[in-house]
C-alpha cells in the first residue's frame, strides 16, 4: 500500500518574501526529512538548494501541480532547530525574504549542489614520534637565516596543532610550511572531529595580565550572569584592557566546555586578536573572514557546528556560525559602522548577536572606547548591565589632544609647520608617527588647470580618483576604472593636473620630506593581497618603518606602543554632514584614532589639523572628552525625536530613469492610510546617481517598534502590487546606519 504524499515548506533563495512548497517524492519516502536539511529543489528552469522550515498537513495548492524535491542534501550540512528560529526572527524583523536570508547564512559551497568535502581542516604540528636527538639532528638543518622557519617551528611547538589560516595570519608562507614538512619535522593531519572538552593546560598562565581593581570588577559582574541572558556594555577609555577582561571570561566560560563566538568589525583586527587568543589558550581557534577562500570558509562552519571549535574569531557575517555548545558571544568595537551589512540582507551583526544570545539564554558582551549612542541609552534604560575602565593599567596616560588651525597658514603637502616639527621631534626619539587620512588613491580628482573641468564617472556624476602607482582614474563609487587622461575633454588642454590629496601621495611625499626614514601605507589598495596586511602589521611592531600612513583601517583596536604622536589631517568634511549621526561618527572617529597614541609607558600626542578649531563638536571632544560629547548629543537626539528614541526606516528604489522611483515611493506613501509612522520624502538620496541608475529614499519614522514594523509591512505590500514594481529596485533596510546610499 502506497504512503500518502508528505509535503513541506522550503525557503529557497529568491526575491519574494514567502515559503514555497514541494513534495517529497516516494524514492525518498524512506529518508528522515528534518527541519533545517538542506534540499535540491527545482524553481523553474533552474534547480536551487533550499532549506525544509516545516512539514505542512495540507498544501493550499492542488497537490497534482506541486513539484518534487529532486534530492536530500547530507544530514552532516543542516541547520538545527535553534538556527532555523533564529533565522526566521531575523526575516521577520529585517523584513527581507526569507530564502535569501537562509542563502547568506550558509557557506558559498552549501548554496550549491556540486559534492562537498565536509571533513575536518587540515592542520599541522611538531611530529610526535620524533625523539629528542632526532629533533635536534634535524632541527640542525634548518639554515640559520632560514629565520622565518625556525620561527614557525617554535610557533608549533608552543602552539600544537594550526591550521593554515592561523599559519597565515601569523605571518608565515607555504614555502615555509613546505620546507619544514619536507625536513619531516612536521605531520600534517586533520583536525579532530571531537567535541571540545576543556582541560587545565589548555590555558597558558605565564600571559596572565594583572587586572587592575576595575577589571576584576567587570570580570567578576559579568561571571555572575554566565548561562543566562545578559547584556554587558564594556564602555573602556582605548588602552584599558578591554581584551584581557574579554581572556578572562572566556575562560570561565571555556572551563565549562562551552564554545566562544568572537566578532570584529574588520579584517585587520583579526591577525593580532588571534594573536593574544592564541597566546592565552591553546585550544582549537577557527576563524571566519572574506580573506579567507570558500574552502576554508566551510571548514571554519563545520568545526563549529560539530562542537570541535572551542573559539570562532568572526567578522559580520560569523554571526550566524551554527555553533551548539555556544556559551559566550563578545562584539568588540560594537560602535563601528563595518558591523552593519549595506547590501543584500541589510543585518546589523550587533543586533543580531544580542537576539542570538536572548534566544540561546548566554550572555553577551559589547565592548568600546567609544560606545554607539544607541548602546549607551540602552545603558542608562538599565536594559544593558554598564561597566566602565577609567585608566590604562601600568604607567600608560591618555595622550593629550591639540587643534592646529590650518586657515590661516601654508600647508607643505598637507601638513602645516607644526605638525612637520612635531614629527621631527618626535621621529629623533626613535619613536613611530601615524598619520591619519581616510581618503585612499594619489588624489580624489583630476582637473584641467585652463577651463576647470573635472574628470567624472558617468555612471555617478563623481570625480575619479586618481591612483599613480596603477596609472588608472578609478571610481570609489561603482568601481569603474579609465586610463589616465592626456587632454581636457571640454578645452583640449594638455594641462591637467590632480586635486587634494590621498594616502598613496601622503605616502610619496614623506619620502622628500623626511629622507632618513621609512614611511609604510596601510589602506585597502596597499593590502589587498593575501597576507600584506598582517606583514606590514609585523614590520611595524618590529620598528621596521618610523612612518604609519593609513584610513580607517589603521584606527581601529591595533596596538602600537612606539606609536607617540598621532596626526590626523582632513577632518573638516564630517562637520557639516547632511547625516545627523555624522557627529557621532566623526567624533568615535577622532577618540579611536587619538587611542593609537601613548599606548606604552612613553607619553603619547595627538594633533588634529583643521580649519574651523571653534567648532563646538571639536572643542567639546578636546576638552571634555567623548562621555561628555554623548551625553549632549543623547539630549539633541532626544529633543529631535531622532533614534535612540524613535525608531528609523528606509524603503530605497533606484532605476535607469529619475522620475520611476521617486513616483514609485510617491505613490506607495501616498496610498497608505491611518499609519503611526511619519514618513519623510520621497527625496533624492544624498548622492543621488550611482552605478546609472538614480536613487530615492522613503524614512519611516516611528515611535516604537511595532508601528514601525507594521508600517513597513503595509508598504512593502503596496510596492509589491505596484504596475511599477518591475521596473524600479526596491529594498528595505531596518535601523539604517548609512543615509548615503
Amino acid at each position: 500500500m502506497s504512503q500518502l504524499p508528505r509535503f513541506f515548506d522550503i525557503a529557497i533563495p529568491v526575491p519574494m518574501r514567502q515559503t514555497f512548497t514541494y513534495r517529497l517524492p516516494e524514492r525518498l519516502s524512506g529518508q528522515d526529512v528534518e527541519v533545517g536539511r538542506r534540499v535540491q529543489v527545482p524553481f523553474g528552469n533552474r534547480t536551487l538548494i533550499g532549506v525544509v522550515l516545516s512539514e505542512p498537513v495540507d498544501p493550499e495548492l492542488d497537490p497534482e501541480k506541486i513539484k518534487d524535491i529532486q534530492a536530500l542534501l547530507p544530514q552532516e550540512s543542516q541547520l538545527d532547530e535553534q538556527q532555523v528560529k533564529f533565522l526566521l526572527t531575523c526575516a521577520r524583523y529585517y523584513h527581507h525574504p526569507v530564502g535569501d536570508v537562509f542563502s547568506q547564512a550558509l557557506p558559498v559551497l552549501l548554496r550549491q549542489a556540486n559534492d562537498i568535502d565536509l571533513r575536518q581542516p587540515l592542520c599541522w604540528q611538531v611530529e610526535p614520534s620524533l625523539s629528542d636527538d632526532d629533533l635536534a639532528e634535524k632541527l640542525a638543518s634548518i639554515a640559520k637565516t632560514a629565520v622565518k622557519q625556525q620561527a614557525l617551528f617554535a610557533l608549533l611547538k608552543k602552539q600544537g596543532a594550526m591550521t593554515w589560516p592561523q599559519i597565515r595570519l601569523s605571518g608565515f608562507s607555504k614555502a615555509q610550511l613546505n620546507a619544514l614538512l619536507k625536513k619531516e619535522l612536521l605531520l600534517e593531519s586533520r583536525l579532530p572531529s571531537k567535541v571540545f572538552r576543556f582541560e587545565p593546560k589548555l590555558v597558558a598562565t605565564e600571559n596572565k595580565l594583572q587586572l587592575t581593581t576595575e577589571q576584576a570588577l567587570v570580570v567578576s559582574q559579568i561571571s555572575q550572569h554566565l548561562n543566562q541572558f545578559s547584556c554587558h556594555l564594556i564602555d573602556g577609555i582605548t588602552g584599558s584592557g578591554k581584551t584581557e577582561v574579554y581572556l578572562q571570561v572566556m575562560e570561565k566560560v571555556l572551563q565549562q566546555h562551552q564554545q566562544v563566538l568572537v566578532i570584529v568589525p574588520e579584517i585587520g583586527l583579526t591577525p593580532q586578536t588571534l594573536h593574544r587568543f592564541e597566546q592565552r589558550f591553546n585550544v582549537p581557534i577557527m576563524l571566519h573572514h572574506s580573506g579567507l577562500n570558500d574552502g576554508e570558509r566551510l571548514q571554519t562552519w563545520q568545526s563549529a557546528r560539530l562542537g570541535s571549535a572551542a573559539i570562532v574569531l568572526a567578522t559580520r557575517s560569523g554571526v550566524f556560525t551554527p555553533m551548539p555548545n555556544l556559551g559566550l558571544i563578545i562584539v568588540d568595537e560594537e560602535h563601528d559602522s563595518s558591523l552593519k551589512q549595506q547590501e543584500g540582507f541589510r543585518y546589523h551583526s550587533r543586533d543580531l548577536a544580542i537576539l542570538r544570545a536572548r534566544q540561546q539564554q548566554l550572555p553577551v558582551i559589547l565592548g568600546s572606547a567609544t560606545p554607539s549612542l544607541e548602546s549607551l541609552h540602552n545603558a542608562q534604560l538599565q536594559r544593558y548591565h554598564y561597566h566602565r575602565l577609567t585608566q590604562r593599567p601600568g604607567n600608560s596616560k591618555l595622550a593629550s589632544m591639540q587643534l592646529v588651525d590650518i586657515s590661516t597658514q601654508p600647508l607643505v603637502y598637507g601638513l602645516s609647520g607644526l605638525v612637520q616639527q612635531a614629527m621631527r621631534t618626535t621621529l629623533e626619539k626613535g619613536e613611530q608617527v601615524l598619520l591619519f587620512l581616510n581618503r585612499r588613491g594619489f588624489a580624489p580628482a583630476i582637473a584641467c588647470q585652463e577651463c576647470h573641468w573635472v574628470c567624472e564617472c558617468q555612471r555617478c556624476n563623481r570625480p575619479y580618483t586618481f591612483h599613480h602607482n596603477q596609472q588608472l582614474l578609478v571610481c570609489h563609487h561603482c568601481g569603474s576604472q579609465r586610463r589616465v587622461q592626456k587632454q581636457c575633454q571640454q578645452c583640449g588642454s594638455v594641462r591637467l593636473s590632480p586635486m587634494g590629496q590621498g594616502t598613496e601621495q601622503l605616502e610619496q611625499r614623506l619620502a622628500e620630506l623626511f629622507t632618513h626614514y621609512k614611511a609604510v601605507r596601510i589602506d585597502r589598495d596597499s593590502t589587498r593581497r593575501k597576507g600584506e596586511l598582517e606583514k606590514r602589521l609585523e614590520a611595524i611592531a618590529d620598528n621596521e618603518y618610523q612612518i604609519l600612513v593609513g584610513t580607517q583601517m589603521l584606527a581601529k583596536g591595533h596596538h602600537f606602543p612606539n606609536v607617540t604622536l598621532v596626526v590626523m589631517l582632513d577632518v573638516d568634511g564630517a562637520l557639516f554632514s547632511y547625516d545627523f549621526r555624522a557627529p557621532e561618527k566623526m567624533a568615535q572617529l577622532l577618540v579611536q584614532v587619538a587611542g593609537r597614541a601613548g599606548r606604552a609607558s612613553k607619553p603619547g600626542k595627538v594633533l588634529i589639523q583643521t580649519h574651523y578649531p571653534q567648532h563646538p563638536l571639536l572643542q567639546d571632544l578636546v576638552n571634555n572628552g567623548y562621555e561628555h560629547f554623548a551625553r549632549f548629543a543623547l539630549m539633541e537626539r532626544q529633543q529631535a525625536m531622532m533614534p535612540p528614541y524613535s525608531f528609523q526606516g528606509l524603503v530605497r528604489a533606484e532605476a535607469n530613469n529619475a522620475y520611476l522611483p521617486e513616483q514609485f515611493l510617491r505613490d506607495i506613501s501616498s496610498q497608505l492610510n491611518n499609519s503611526e509612522c511619519a514618513l519623510c520624502g520621497p527625496v533624492a538620496a544624498p548622492m543621488e546617481k550611482k552605478a546609472g541608475k538614480f536613487r530615492f529614499h522613503l524614512t519611516i519614522l516611528g515611535k516604537d517598534r511595532k508601528s514601525l514594523h507594521q508600517t513597513t509591512q503595509l508598504l512593502i505590500q503596496l510596492a509589491e502590487h505596484h504596475p511599477n514594481k518591475n521596473k524600479v529596485r526596491w529594498h528595505v533596510d531596518i535601523d539604517p546606519q548609512d543615509m548615503s546610499w
